[in-house]
């Protein structure tokens, strides 16, 4: 299990990090393969200009799960990261399902895969996330995370679907995954906590 410390760093840091590690809800999920950061100060970010409504999560202790419905239609997992107060989260965009795939083509009407858990709203739903796992710790049941293995090849890249901040790279994915929400197109560079800002 991935202890709560490891979320207590800058957003970018987390995000790469948790490229190859596995998480389960209810003993249903996979290997993260993509996932891309957000903090305060970035205005892509829900947390950009304080703690107000549904961000609150964000600002609150590290290691715990911020969901929100994009569209009015798709749930988004989300991890908090960084010490409290400081309103950052990781979103998890992209998995491999390894474990529940009959109850996630169940979830989501669709046998391929591929394109069970290949971008946010369809991890939700794989996983079903919904509000009521609004706040919840993630080193508590229904949750399961595990740290990954041998450090693999990440590849960054700009984040997909925003119209602000579009520049800053902090989409990580695990190289030449077939999972991926979108391929990436350079090896991810050395990263530091000078980096993150």
């Amino acid at each position: 299990m991935i202890e709560r410390a490891f979320f207590e760093r800058p957003a970018a840091l987390v995000a790469r990090d948790l490229i190859g590690c596995t998480f389960f809800v209810d003993g249903v999920g996979g290997v993260i393969v993509e996932t891309e950061a957000y903090d305060e100060k970035d205005p892509a970010s829900h947390a950009f200009g304080g703690p107000r409504g549904r961000n609150l999560a964000m600002y609150g202790p590290a290691g715990h799960i911020y969901v929100y419905r994009s569209y009015g239609i798709h749930w988004c997992l989300n991890f908090t990261c960084e010490p409290e107060g400081c309103g950052a989260g990781v979103l998890i965009r992209a998995m491999e399902p390894t474990a529940g795939i009959e109850t996630m083509i169940a979830r989501r009407g669709l046998p391929n895969p591929l394109q069970l858990t290949s971008g946010p709203g369809k991890v939700g739903q794989a996983l079903g996330i919904d509000l009521s796992h609004y706040g919840l710790p993630l080193d508590a049941p229904p949750f399961e995370l595990q740290p990954r293995g041998a450090v693999p090849l990440v590849s960054v890249g700009p984040r997909i679907g925003i119209s602000k901040g579009v520049e800053t790279p902090w989409r990580f994915g695990l190289a030449g995954s077939p999972y991926l929400s979108k391929r990436f197109t350079e090896p991810a560079p050395p990263l530091s906590d000078a980096s993150t800002g």
